[in-house]
Order: structure tokens, then C-alpha cells, then sequence
């Protein structure tokens, strides 16, 4: 059963928790604990958050500083299968556009799909702050995004070659703002948008 039929049959107030994935070299213990102090409330569903490569600035041999991206955060998909594993508790990763190609984001469909895990949360996410424009082969908007996981689910990787197996189909939610976006020009806009990702499946 989807997140989204859960949440639709449910007759009292559903409970979810949103949890970021461990530091980098950090273990699952906290994120284990995390949980089981939850449990009690009885969550309908987890949502891991996904966090993009950053760049920092790092001492190297010489005694230079150099630039490298580093992605403080990641493993996000195998914490959700780690949680679904051990609790049976429904997770919903993120997917993000910023940070991402095309390709990178279909890798991790294909990863999520064959775990099982076929609730997904699509967001643009944040540039970072040394970029202009998002990554030239990525997502620019969180509606490109969804296309991209609609075209998976018809059966069509992201360079529009059809797949032989199709395999589960993911279901998915996305964000809208009820205060308007801070880069949405009016409200009509803002509505427009919301519009558009619910008539195309959210």
C-alpha cells in the first residue's frame, strides 16, 4: 500500500517524521535510536531528507588549499532501506533536482525500485551559493523532476530509451507553499505550478 493510500484510509491523525541521513563516517545507531523513542506515536511513514555535494576548501600535500566537492550527508537510499528493513515502517526519500544529473537521479530510481521502495518526496532543493544556474544536465524545476519520474514509470529511461521491465511504479508527493514561493512573481503563479504538479500526478 502507498504512503498516499495510507494517509487516505486513515481515520485519526497520522503521524510521520522526517530524518537526515548520519554525517559522513557517522553510523545508523542515532538514527536507530531516533526511531525507536519514536515509535510510540505510531508513524504512518519516514521521510529521509537527500543532501547535495558542497564545496569546501581542503589543506592538501603541499600546503595548499584546494577546492573539492564534498558531500557531507549521503547515503540516503540505504537508510531508508535500513529503516524499512528493520521497523517495517514506510520511508519516503527525497529527490532533488540541485546537486543531480539526469543520470545521477536515475541510478537512484533504479536503486530504490529494486529495494522496494517506491514512495518518493520530488523537490528542487537550494543552488549552492557558488552556482548560477543549476547542474546543465540535471533538473532545473521540480516539475522536470516529476517528468523524469513519470517518463520512468511509462517505461522510458532519461535519454527516452524504453525499458524492457518496468517494474513497480513509484507514487510521489511534492511541495507547494501556501504563503507563496519566494521566487514565484504573484500568488496566480504560485497556483499555477501547484496546479501543474497535481494534474501530472502528485
Amino acid at each position: 500500500m502507498s504512503v498516499i493510500d495510507r494517509i487516505a484510509n486513515k481515520e485519526r491523525t497520522a503521524f510521520s517524521f522526517e530524518l537526515l541521513p548520519p554525517l559522513k563516517g557517522k553510523g545508523l545507531e542515532s538514527v536507530f535510536k531516533t526511531i525507536d523513542a519514536l515509535r510510540e506515536f505510531d508513524p504512518q511513514y519516514i521521510n529521509i531528507t537527500t543532501h547535495r555535494s558542497e564545496l569546501i576548501y581542503r589543506e592538501n600535500a603541499q600546503g595548499l588549499f584546494e577546492r573539492v566537492s564534498e558531500r557531507h550527508r549521503p547515503g540516503t537510499v540505504a537508510v531508508a532501506a535500513a529503516i524499512q528493513h528493520k521497523y517495517g515502517i514506510p520511508v519516503v526519500p527525497h529527490i532533488l533536482c540541485s546537486g543531480f544529473t539526469r543520470e545521477e537521479t536515475e541510478y537512484v530510481l533504479i536503486d530504490l525500485q529494486f529495494l522496494g521502495i517506491t514512495d518518493l518526496f520530488l523537490l528542487r532543493g537550494d543552488k549552492a551559493k557558488h552556482e548560477k544556474t543549476y547542474i546543465p544536465t540535471g533538473n532545473v524545476h521540480a516539475t522536470d523532476l516529476q517528468q523524469q519520474v513519470n517518463d520512468f514509470n511509462r517505461g522510458f529511461f532519461a535519454a527516452g530509451i524504453p525499458m524492457t521491465d518496468i517494474g513497480e511504479k513509484f507514487s510521489y508527493g511534492m511541495a507547494c507553499y501556501p504563503e507563496k514561493h519566494e521566487e514565484a512573481p504573484n500568488m496566480e503563479s504560485d497556483l499555477y505550478w501547484a496546479k501543474q504538479k497535481v494534474d501530472n500526478g502528485a
